[in-house]
């Protein structure tokens, strides 16, 4: 069996790390396939959306056996790429043009959790479990720092990080980091009924609000106001910007 499933629903793109009796742990085949898929699914146009979940009771535990042997025996230059091969991976689900969702079932820990992290929406049922233990073997929940960062208040995240605690569905749902919470019997339906809202809006705004809002990331105010004239001029001068108001202006005369 493959270690990544690839499945389509509508404008929906499934990608199931299917390795569930390792607790779909990451290896350099199944970051390698990840990276792949969503190159592919940058060039497929019916594409409106990606569910990243996992196999089984859980999302992913993070870095296989294999994979934490590699590293203890590896060079700096050797563990310098490994790394860096998990953070173009993350880098990838923030530079995709459509969103990505992590549907979370169980444990997301270590890099498991970053790539949950790393996701553009996270959502969970009442079994999801989040943390970085990491830090109990003198490990760096690094490439993630940047994303938590950006997503926690400072104190928060650096207790977060460095405590190697788990913490809750439910707990990070207070804090914003799980958008919501769906119900355990229901909720590979309610996963799909929920990113299937994407094949209902505007293709175009939705690509072009998220290259922006990842975009004033760092900028400050003036910066990111003139970041969003530019993208709101850009977006009047799409097929579905005009196509849009012309249906709403044909309404509006409609009601006259």
């Amino acid at each position: 069996m493959p270690e990544l499933l690839v499945e389509t629903r509508g404008g929906t793109r499934v990608l199931t790390l299917n390795r569930p009796e390792k607790r779909n742990a990451l290896n350099d085949e199944l970051v390698t396939a990840f990276r792949s898929e969503l190159n592919a699914a940058e060039t497929d146009e019916s594409v409106r959306v990606i569910v990243i979940r996992g196999a089984g009771n859980d999302f992913c535990s993070g870095a296989d056996l294999s994979s934490i042997q590699k590293i203890a025996n590896a060079s700096y230059e050797e563990n310098l790429e490994d790394a860096r091969s998990m953070g173009e991976l993350f880098k990838s689900i923030r530079r995709a043009r459509m969103p990505v969702i992590a549907a979370v079932r169980g444990r997301a820990l270590a890099g498991g959790c970053g790539l949950a992290m790393a996701c553009d929406i996270v959502v969970s049922d009442s079994t999801g479990v989040f943390g970085f233990p990491e830090v109990k073997i003198g490990f760096v929940p690094a490439m993630v720092a940047a994303i938590v960062r950006r997503n926690m208040f400072e104190k928060d995240a650096f207790a977060w990080l460095t405590q190697g605690f788990e913490m809750k569905a439910v707990e990070l749902s207070s804090s914003g980091l799980v958008h919501e919470i769906f119900n355990d019997e229901t909720f590979d339906d309610d996963v799909i009924r929920f990113a299937s809202v994407y094949e209902k809006v505007s293709r175009s705004a939705v690509e072009m609000t998220k290259r922006l809002l990842y975009e004033i990331d760092g900028l400050d105010l003036s910066e990111a106001i003139e970041l969003g004239a530019e993208a709101n001029a850009r977006a009047r001068m799409t097929d579905d910007c005009r196509n849009g108001i012309a249906r709403f202006l044909d309404k509006d005369t409609k009601r006259r």
